[in-house]
Parts: C-alpha cells; structure tokens; sequence
C-alpha cells in the first residue's frame, strides 16, 4: 500500500513538474504514465459534486464526493505541489538570469505542442483552418497589445490585482487536465505566468489561496463544458487550440527580452544556443508524445483481445 501511495506521489510530481514549464502538457504526461483515465474520472465526479453542492443538493454532492478515488487523487495531488513548490524558484531563478535561452526552450515546447495537437485534428478543412488562423491572429494581435513590463524581471512589473490569480486559476484549470495543451502556457498568455511563480517562491498564501479557488471553481464549471465540447466537436475546439499556442509564440519569441515583453525584437549573439535549446524542446515533446501514442495502443489492443482470450 506504502509502495503505491509513493509511485503515485512521484507520478504526480512527474505531472506537476511538465504543468510548470508552458509548452508540456500535465495531461500527456498522465497518457504516458497510463493514469489519465482515472484521474479524468475522478475529475468529473468532483467537479460534478462541486455542482450539487452549487445547487445546496447535500446528499447528490456527497454522492459524487464518493466516486472520487480518493486514496490515488491525494497522493497524486500531493505530487503535483511538491513539483510545483519545488521547481518554481528554480525556473524563476532562470528566467531573470536567462531569459533569452529560457524563452528558447519554451518556444521549442510549445512548437512540437502545436505539432502533436495538428495530429489529434481528424478533419483538417477549411472551417478548422479558418478558425485555427482567425483564433491565432487574433491572440497574437491581442498579446501585441498587452506590452512589456517595466523591469527586467520577471515579476517585478505592478503586481496583479487579485481577481486577475482567481480569473486565471480558472482558466488554466482547464488547460492542466488536457493532453496537448499546457495550463503554464496559459498562464504565459494572460501575463501570470511570473506573479504565480514569485507567488509560489515567496509562500504568498493569500494569492495562492486566491488561485486554487478560481481553479476549483473553474474546473466545475468548465470541466464538464470543455468534455462535452471536445466529445461533439472535437475538432474544433482542437483547431482554436492550435491557433492558441500559434498566437502565443509572440510571448515565447527569445529576443529582445523573453518572457518579459511582446516586443519582437532582432536575434543577438545567443542565437546557436537559443536555436539549440528550442530543438532540445520539440524533441522532449516529440519523445513523450510518442511513448504517449504507443501506450495507448498497447491498451487498445490488450482491450480488444480480451474478449478473444476467454
């Protein structure tokens, strides 16, 4: 029982660490671990009770709290904010001293992202072009307009007010739970990506309260939206998906200052490293994402010969 509960914990934290870096996925890394499944189950049936509870039906949301599994869904949280708690100081640490190369990184991330989400479109006409192109224009225009910060660093620009943690907690919920785009990329989009993570390093309790509130809020009451939309209309929902993480390379491009402005200034002399560390990038995705394709197939075909096998 011991041993389980520690595998899980570690699974978390092999989750939480890829929902911190904006380009990976938590979602693919649950495929690749083969937990996905059940944690999407228990997701639903607590975002579900959230809902009962929402309605002041007591007893409906206690039945719901009881198809939650419980004893993988702590461990597994626990993991995820051991990886979040332990590797934010060390990313913000490397966005101030490096941000030119760390920006590189996540723009290599979030262009194999775009590759693996293509792969998931099943029809690729012109409707989920069209909106794949219009969503991405429109992003990377809207990002455009948001500017850059006033300081070097990350998170020292004006401290966001605490409805912006609560609205992007929700938001970027949504995006945790999903193979093929990462909750840290949105983050990234709305400009919170470093006040969460000078929040997180500095153990500033009332703003991260403020945030796993939105997230809880958030995920009942579009978990279930988001479900349903991508079960009927998978793919477009997948194609403004892809237009998102195209729209925001704008934030991602490593010149003149990374992560900190929107300005998109001419490459200096860092360029072979940033090239480098942008293909270092696509291809962990690449990897992950294909040990990701071929576990599901092995659990395709072991479900389909078990029939056979009695």
């Amino acid at each position: 029982m011991a041993i389980a509960v520690l595998g899980t914990v570690v699974r978390g934290f092999l989750m939480g660490a890829a929902d911190v870096v904006p380009g990976v996925s938590g979602g693919t890394v649950a495929l690749v671990l083969n937990f996905y499944e059940r944690l999407v189950g228990s997701v639903k049936a607590g975002s579900s009770a959230l809902g009962q509870f929402a309605r002041l039906d007591l007893s409906g949301g206690f039945a719901w709290l009881a198809r939650v599994d419980w004893i993988f869904l702590v461990p597994l949280l626990v993991g995820i904010g051991l990886a979040i708690a332990t590797l934010a100081s060390l990313i913000e640490t490397q966005l101030h001293d490096h941000p030119v190369e760390v920006a590189a990184l996540f723009l290599g991330l979030v262009a194999s992202s775009i590759v693996v989400a293509w792969r998931h479109l099943r029809r690729r006409d012109a409707p989920r072009l069209g909106v794949m192109v219009v969503v991405g224009v429109l992003l990377f225009v809207i990002l455009g307009l948001r500017g850059g910060t006033s300081e070097d660093s990350v998170g020292q620009a004006a401290d966001p007010a605490m409805w912006a943690f609560f609205l992007s907690g929700a938001i970027a919920i949504c995006a945790m739970i999903l193979p093929g785009i990462s909750g840290s990329l949105i983050l990234v989009m709305l400009g919170m990506y470093g006040p969460l993570l000078d929040a997180v390093t500095d153990r500033e309790i009332g703003i991260l309260g403020t945030f796993l509130v939105g997230a809880t809020i958030g995920l009942a009451l579009f978990s279930q939206v988001l479900h349903w939309a991508l079960a009927r209309h998978h793919d477009t929902v997948m194609a403004a998906l892809i237009g998102l993480m195209l729209g925001s390379t704008r934030v991602l491009w490593p010149w003149p200052s990374g992560l900190d402005s929107t300005e998109l200034g001419s490459p200096d002399g860092s360029i072979p490293v940033a090239i480098g560390l942008a293909v270092l990038g696509v291809v962990s995705v690449l990897v992950v994402n294909e040990i990701a394709l071929r576990r599901d197939e092995e659990r395709v075909e072991a479900t389909t010969s078990e029939p056979h096998a009695s």
